[in-house]
């Protein structure tokens, strides 16, 4: 993969031999933070996790002290007074069976996260080979199934996340953005990371955490040492 000059330039301030601590991953990522835009700050997380097994399986939400920086938009799938209620909750889109059709066959996908009242699950199952993938099936682990949309919203806005194994049992998280100050984003990184080891499954042996990778939109990844993060 050819990389840019900005990045070759970035990588040569990282030490891939180096497993960083918190406060120096941090210091660096932003500092290798050069693109035009205000990049995202992920979280890479690795774990000893075999998702292939149901008790091994992580699946949860943590609200992010200082956000994500990013405006999230919420389609809410709810009726009658549910649907009043998420609409002067901040909803960015509110509707039922209707969506479907649009959501199918025009690829309407103008939100980033949805969420259901538990009686609109039948409705919203009907869309799971299209929501799952793109990660956007509501789910009562992440709160996303709820009868209290008022509060599910107000969370999500507030810089609610949520973090899941992909398949190869890495969880992938935005931190926040290059612009937030290196302790907005330790407060975010460790609100994240102790979460994460709440979640931690009791069916697993050995280590956990196995690499803690931080990078930016356009930078390159900065590794932290995971033996100091348990």
């Amino acid at each position: 993969m050819k990389r840019g000059k900005k990045y070759i330039e970035a990588a040569k301030q990282v030490d891939r031999m180096t497993l960083y601590d918190k406060a120096e991953a941090i210091a660096l990522v932003k500092k290798c933070a050069t693109a035009k835009f205000d990049e995202t700050i992920e979280a890479h997380i690795r774990t000893g996790c075999d998702g292939r097994h149901a008790d091994q399986q992580i699946r949860g939400a943590v609200v992010l002290p200082h956000g994500t920086g990013k405006k999230v938009r919420i389609l809410v799938f709810a009726k009658d007074a549910k649907a009043d209620e998420a609409k002067a909750a901040g909803a960015d889109f509110v509707g039922g069976e209707e969506l479907i059709p649009k959501i199918q066959n025009e690829n309407w996908f103008e939100y980033d996260v949805v969420v259901a009242t538990p009686d609109m699950m039948g409705v919203v199952g009907r869309l799971g080979r299209v929501l799952g993938p793109k990660g956007l099936m509501p789910n009562p682990k992440a709160g996303t199934v709820t009868m209290d949309v008022t509060k599910a919203i107000n969370e999500i806005k507030a810089g609610k996340i949520e973090y899941r194994l992909d398949r190869n049992n890495i969880i992938h998280v935005p931190l926040g953005k290059a612009s937030f100050t290196e302790e907005q984003l330790a407060d975010n990184f460790q609100t994240l990371i102790d979460a994460i080891n709440k979640a931690r499954p009791a069916a697993l042996k050995g280590q956990f955490l196995r690499s803690v990778t931080l990078t930016s939109t356009m930078g390159p990844g900065v590794k932290m040492n995971p033996m100091k993060l348990a």
